[in-house]
């Protein structure tokens, strides 16, 4: 999608604080933390949400792939995180590019909201 602010991250298009890429995922810090590491991961191809991916497409096991070395190379795969995808807008979904929170770095509390 041309006008994707997360497509364009995911193809160097705008420059970010980059933690992790391959072929198919792209991480970086998000902009507005929630938490002291607070990390978007994108899939590369767009996606509005979870909703588009198909059942035999294996994206969300390589976005997984891609969270496991990213706690481990942040040293959060000890202390414990929290992974988030908001799907629509009553979700909290602000950028319709499916995309996934790590957040971590302080103790996060029993309540997600």
């Amino acid at each position: 999608m041309e006008d994707c602010i997360f497509c364009k991250i995911a193809n160097g298009e705008i420059g970010t604080d980059k933690v992790y890429e391959d072929e198919f995922v792209t991480a970086f810090r998000d902009l507005n933390p929630q938490a002291p590491v607070h990390i978007l991961v994108v899939p590369k191809k767009h996606y509005s949400n979870v909703l588009e991916v198909k059942e035999n497409d294996d994206i969300i096991a390589k976005i997984y792939g891609a969270i496991n070395k990213i706690a481990k190379q942040e040293n959060i795969d000890q202390s414990g995180f929290r992974v988030i995808n908001n799907c629509g807008k009553d979700a909290g979904q602000t950028v319709m590019h499916m995309h996934f929170h790590i957040i971590a770095g302080r103790a996060l509390g029993d309540k997600i909201v």
